[in-house]
């Protein structure tokens, strides 16, 4: 038995060494920067430099506020948009379903900038489809870059867009999981439609609910392609800048690698916090 240990252990050595050096490592290290002034030649240990900083910081604040404010908004709307596309795709009435699981999910498959150009174009002030569609009804163009609130829908917008029917694939596998009998004998005892959903599909459904609501809180709180690609590097004036964005500035651009390490730990902290809050609160009572 221990001979058999060993031989596996030496199989997976290779992969061992290289998640230690590209992964395990790089964590660390960045940890440890993280209480470095990077700013000056040489780099010298300064605990409280970059994280005191980061607590006086205008712009880390407002990347957390927007940050936030896409958590609190996007994501609700974006998984209860996932559900009712999910419902639609369970139906037994939808034909050519394997074609619409498959439109639904291609979101995920195109190329970041070539999406992001394409939301350019769609939402552009002067020739946009968007804004010709509104002026047709009688409403006024919208200038999406050139104002914080439109221009932070536009995000909104294109991260539901995106993984809405991501999510949907994934709470579909969870329906047709769910056995047909439990669905059965509540037909047999006269309980509608509506009351199957809310009383056996949610409650069963609950925990793909509570993994799909982990992966975008996740992915919100490193959200970075959609405000650097559509709105300019967090247009207008920052208000569409989140932490991610914040973190890419100070690191790439600034080559503060310091500030930008407690600017990722804080992300990640947050992101574990927010995470956990939300798992005691979806917990099954006992």
């Amino acid at each position: 038995m221990r001979y058999q240990n060993a031989t596996a252990y030496r199989f997976l050595a290779p992969y061992l060494l290289i998640f230690a050096i590209f992964w395990v490592w790089p964590i660390i290290d960045s940890f440890m920067i993280s209480f470095q002034a990077t700013r000056t030649v040489p780099w010298r240990f300064a605990p409280t430099f970059n994280w005191g900083r980061l607590i006086g910081d205008p712009a880390f604040f407002n990347a957390l506020k927007n940050t936030l404010l896409i958590l609190v908004i996007q994501v609700p709307v974006m998984i209860t948009l996932a559900l009712v596309m999910a419902v639609l795709l369970n139906s037994p009435l939808l034909k050519a379903r394997g074609l619409y699981r498959f439109a639904f999910f291609a979101p995920v498959v195109v190329g970041e900038v070539a999406y992001s150009a394409v939301f350019r174009l769609m939402f552009n002030l002067n020739f946009g489809i968007i804004n010709k569609l509104l002026n047709s009804v009688g409403l006024p163009s919208v200038d999406w870059f050139s104002n914080v609130t439109p221009a932070m829908a536009l995000i909104m917008i294109a991260v539901t867009w995106r993984w809405a029917g991501y999510n949907a694939i994934i709470l579909l596998a969870g329906m047709q999981s769910i056995p047909e009998d439990v669905y059965e004998a509540a037909t047999l005892d006269r309980v509608s439609k509506l009351k199957q959903f809310f009383f056996i599909t949610l409650p069963l459904l609950k925990p793909v609910i509570v993994f799909c609501l982990v992966l975008s809180i996740i992915g919100t709180m490193q959200l970075f392609t959609e405000p650097f690609l559509i709105t300019e590097r967090g247009g207008p004036g920052g208000g569409t800048e989140t932490l991610g964005l914040l973190l890419y500035r100070q690191g790439f651009r600034s080559l503060n690698f310091g500030y930008a390490s407690a600017v990722a730990y804080t992300m990640a902290g947050l992101a574990i916090a927010i995470t956990l809050v939300q798992l005691w609160l979806t917990r099954e009572p006992k």
